[in-house]
């Protein structure tokens, strides 16, 4: 008789003998412990968090009746969030930070470390201390050396939060509550289905902590802690001299049609299987609705970045699942992102005339997050020989995209167009961010302003009733073609020496990391920024993603 068939009664006899295999399962299979402080067990009253290695014992080897595997452990270590607190480019973009506002060094560490590091801000602040995450000469060690906080955004965060504050301005910028231990010093784990009472203990025995149902994890308002941030902009002494809402993911989608229609962030961000599922390999009852934990978003670059340069990110989760979630985030990308349209393609004379309708697919700003992210229309044109004869748009070997002032003067940038008629006219769909000055800047903590913001806003955003914090900016507010749903660009070509346009062929491509976004590091000479500049360099000609593409010929 297999445990799962055994009755409910003998089931503690299990639970201590299936707690032990597990515990014996995951010790030899964790790699060596990293040097650095050792945390307290979550047995022990002051025991915060535990390493993902005590639940991945129980929650792989999963499979949907259909045979597909939705192990949560494995497709959660191969993810973003997994290796938050890896990510080269977090890393020399705080430097960068520290070096543009040094008087606000372990600020700016402590708020950076309460997404990519939370495990290390919480236990430090708990000791009433900042978190560091950098390392320098006769400061203290970093908190990152830690193998439990180099877990990233891990299991025993997420299913830590506590449901007071969610929504509002108190839990932004990683400000979210870890509910309170019990008297008895066990720690709740929170989850979306009931609890058996009988299975309480084999997660107590391995990992000091207790499953509890709580809705709360499926609603965005969780999601929201750490995908709204508001930074403050510093001063050269280091005083604050205003604020820019840097991610706000969450209220464009409040001002969407998903959130009318209850479609949350996880109901894309984590689809849930087709069940009945277990949700633990041993003793798991069968439910339905298990949320895949792939996470899936718009990263598939940085994903590559820490596999092809795993050993020196002291990378965990096998190449193989790193490159399986690149490839689910590319299918995301081409999916269920975005569409391309060509309309009205019209010929008179030497001058061709065609639309093209780009349609975004998401519940929010389309790219959104953080602003390094850019998505662009790349339109060519050739003529009846098949001879090219328009180009706009087109990327270069290192990741620049040709035409785009602020590609090539990092004091510029390339306006939002209602209509093309040039070679260097691209319609790129971004934020740029603005010093005090009014100047184009890529440092997050000089910034004050939106110069230009006309990324693709969802189904349903009203532009003219959007709050400030998640408005447009720039020429695309007075452009009627772009709003909500997305936007419609007009292309007009003239043709020269009696050349006949043929065929229009479109693509919209994506960047995680925009061009000026990494080459700006490179007037930071530290060791984080020389390490990113130099992985970013050896990965350039993969920078972008197709996301949709659309072809027409003339006479269609």
């Amino acid at each position: 008789m297999t445990p799962s068939r055994i009755p409910h009664r003998t089931t503690a006899l299990w639970c201590a003998l299936a707690a032990l295999l597990a515990a014996i399962t995951l010790r030899a299979q964790a790699p060596p412990q990293a040097s650095g402080r050792v945390r307290p067990s979550a047995h022990a009253p002051e025991g915060l968090f535990t390493h993902s290695d005590n639940c991945v014992a129980c929650h792989n080897n999963l499979s949907t009746p259909a045979g597909e595997d939705v192990s949560i452990g494995a497709a959660w270590r191969s993810t973003i969030m997994a290796n938050a607190a890896r990510d080269p480019y977090f890393y020399a973009s705080v430097r960068r930070e520290t070096v543009d506002h040094p008087a606000r060094s372990r600020d700016i560490q402590d708020e950076c470390a309460a997404c990519h590091v939370p495990i290390a801000q919480k236990v430090a602040h708990m000791a009433n201390r900042l978190a560091t995450i950098l390392d320098d000469p006769g400061g203290p060690p970093p908190d990152t050396h830690d193998r439990v906080a180099r877990d990233g955004v891990s299991c025993t965060v997420c299913h830590q939060i506590a449901s007071e504050g969610l929504g509002t301005a108190s839990s932004f910028n990683g400000n979210f509550r870890l509910r309170a231990a019990r008297a008895d010093g066990v720690r709740d784990l929170i989850g979306p289905f009931t609890v058996d009472k009988g299975r309480h203990t084999i997660m107590r025995s391995v990992t000091g902590f207790e499953q509890v149902e709580a809705p709360h994890i499926r609603q965005s308002e969780l999601c929201a802690t750490c995908h709204t941030l508001i930074t403050d902009a510093l001063g050269p002494d280091g005083r604050v001299i205003g604020s820019l809402p840097e991610q706000m993911n969450y209220q464009e989608w409040r001002h969407s049609a998903f959130d009318d229609e209850g479609r949350s962030c996880q109901s894309c961000h984590m689809p849930r299987a087709a069940g009945p599922v277990r949700v633990s390999s041993v003793l798991g009852e069968d439910r339905d609705g298990l949320s895949r934990h792939a996470f899936i978003g718009g990263n598939a670059f940085m994903l590559r970045m820490l596999n092809q340069f795993r050993q020196l990110l002291d990378v965990e989760a096998p190449g193989p699942e790193l490159e399986a979630t690149a490839r689910l985030t590319e299918q995301q990308l081409r999916q269920d992102t975005a569409t391309v349209e060509i309309f009205r393609l019209q010929i008179s004379g030497s001058v061709l005339e065609f639309d093209v309708g780009v349609r975004n697919l998401t519940g929010h700003k389309f790219p959104t997050g953080y602003p390094a992210r850019r998505a662009w229309l790349h339109v060519r044109v050739a003529d009846d020989g098949g001879q090219p004869l328009f180009e706009s748009g087109a990327l270069s070997p290192q990741g620049a995209i040709a035409g785009n002032d602020n590609d090539t003067d990092p004091r510029a940038f390339e306006p939002h167009y209602d209509t093309i008629e040039q070679a260097d006219q691209v319609q790129i769909y971004e934020s740029v961010l603005g010093d005090a000055d009014s100047r184009p800047t890529t440092g997050l903590l000089s910034a004050v302003k939106y110069l230009k913001d006309n990324r693709l806003l969802p189904r349903g955003f009203d532009k003219a009733t959007a709050d400030p914090q998640i408005g447009v900016f720039g020429a695309a507010i007075s452009d009627d073609s772009f709003g909500g749903g997305g936007d419609r660009v007009r292309y007009r070509i003239t043709s020269t020496g009696g050349r006949r346009a043929a065929r229009v062929d479109v693509e919209l491509r994506y960047q995680p990391i925009g061009y000026r976004w990494a080459h700006n590091l490179e007037a930071y000479q530290s060791a984080e920024t020389v390490r990113f500049v130099s992985f970013f360099r050896a990965m350039e000609t993969s920078t972008s993603t197709v996301v949709a593409t659309a072809s027409r010929t003339s006479g269609e």
